[in-house]
């Protein structure tokens, strides 16, 4: 359980979440992520990293049970590792491929929304049931996964979209079967790893240089609304619920 990495080819390092049951991932796996992603493309030899998960879903967004239990505490931990999450995805030095199965919420269309690519199975799920925890954050991300209105509509409420749908305003590379997720995944990283190490890391900084949002400022504002709402007393009103009516 945690975070690991691997290398199943030259070039090519492969990050693993693995947080049963859902992977909603704790304050320290938020962290840890963050710094796997780093390290691997820190490396000299690594020329692309892949993103996956084990389990049932890709990524359930933050552990809200642990916010429950240790309030603001965890919940600026949960807030300063979400962003630090979503940014080393993002400055990854090297090309990140984002493998997604099953759920992708809350957090993890922070982690998909911010990788260079996206391959995911046909039963891959994407969305921001954000307002219904209490929280509010990742549309920054949503936003570079489907157009602007769209992204409004399924952030107020709630729907997730598909993997055919996002396919079809192609921010997904692939859709493949369950099965052959990794496969695809590893297939993508293998033709972006085959090209020069050194040009690969100049484009991958000249495309985030040419970048319209600053993503980092520009989740790091919605978090102030999460802030404010949990001041208010309005977030754990509404974390309260949830649980209770099944997740």
């Amino acid at each position: 359980m945690g975070v690991s990495c691997s290398s199943p080819e030259k070039g090519i390092s492969v990050v693993t979440v693995d947080y049963p049951p859902v992977n909603a991932l704790p304050v320290r796996g938020w962290f840890a992520l963050a710094d796997a992603v780093r390290t691997a493309g820190r490396d000299p030899e690594i020329r692309c990293v892949v993103l996956a998960a084990e389990g049932r879903g890709f990524n359930a967004g933050v552990d809200i049970k642990e916010i429950q239990a240790a309030g603001q505490e965890a919940l600026i931990g949960a807030n300063r590792g979400c962003a630090e999450a979503f940014a080393a995805v993002y400055e990854c030095e090297t090309p990140v491929v984002a493998a997604v199965q099953g759920f992708c919420l809350g957090g993890g269309i922070g982690l998909a929304g911010n990788a260079d690519a996206v391959v995911a199975s046909e039963d891959a799920t994407f969305g921001l049931p954000e307002l219904d925890r209490g929280a509010l954050g990742a549309a920054t991300h949503l936003a570079r996964l489907v157009p602007q209105h769209l992204m409004r509509a399924l952030y107020y409420t709630g729907r997730t979209a598909s993997a055919a749908e996002l396919h079809a305003h192609g921010s997904v590379w692939r859709v493949v079967p369950r099965e052959e997720l990794a496969g695809a995944a590893l297939e993508l990283a293998r033709q972006i790893a085959a090209k020069d190490g050194r040009l690969l890391r100049m484009a991958k900084a000249a495309i985030n240089g040419i970048d319209p949002v600053d993503v980092r400022r520009s989740y790091r504002f919605e978090q102030g609304f999460t802030f404010e709402a949990n001041l208010g007393g309005l977030a754990g009103r509404v974390r309260d619920t949830f649980g209770k009516e099944g997740v």
